[in-house]
């Protein structure tokens, strides 16, 4: 147990420090920005209580939000993934998979580890794009942002679950 909150402590601060340094100055077209740190949210076990979900996409959010310096909105956004994973997750994984693995592409395949990854993005972006403009008044603009941020994001889990395998 003190092992397993190492390894995520690990990967918290990896993925904090990669996001705030490198991957916040990414703006391909002036709409697409990955959002990797949602990867350590995206790999919790599938017996993770909800709980610890929620402090884990709490703090994350937080550490990100203070390095973004923006008001709480990577925090409600994260924890809004973090409260919707459990049911997502269901939505993918076949009924006799065993309670304790790990979702990805070698344990559930590529095609359903990219829907699954695409729901949950789609959730966190369209939450985080809203909170963020604050405004309806160009939802052409706000669309293009939550795909393209999306698609970007999950090409770079695509990329990092490619080479941890």
């Amino acid at each position: 147990m003190i092992v397993t909150f190492l390894i995520h402590l690990g990967w918290f601060a990896l993925l904090v420090l990669c996001q705030a340094l490198l991957f916040n100055n990414i703006h391909i077209f002036g709409c697409a920005t990955p959002f990797i740190y949602l990867y350590l949210i995206i790999k919790f076990n599938a017996d993770t209580s909800r709980y610890a979900l929620l402090l884990w996409g709490f703090a994350l959010g937080l550490a990100v939000d203070i390095f973004e310096n923006t008001p709480g909105i990577n925090a409600s956004a994260t924890l809004l993934l973090a409260m919707t994973r459990p049911g997502l997750l269901r939505l993918f994984t076949p009924r006799d998979s065993a309670d304790n693995f790990t979702p990805g592409i070698n344990s559930m395949g590529s095609g359903l580890f990219i829907r699954y990854t695409l729901l949950s993005l789609l959730v966190h972006q369209t939450a985080f794009i809203t909170l963020l403009t604050f405004s309806f008044t160009d939802p052409l603009t706000m669309l293009v942002r939550i795909i393209s941020n999306t698609l970007l994001t999950i090409l770079c889990f695509w990329g990092i679950e490619k080479v941890r395998t």
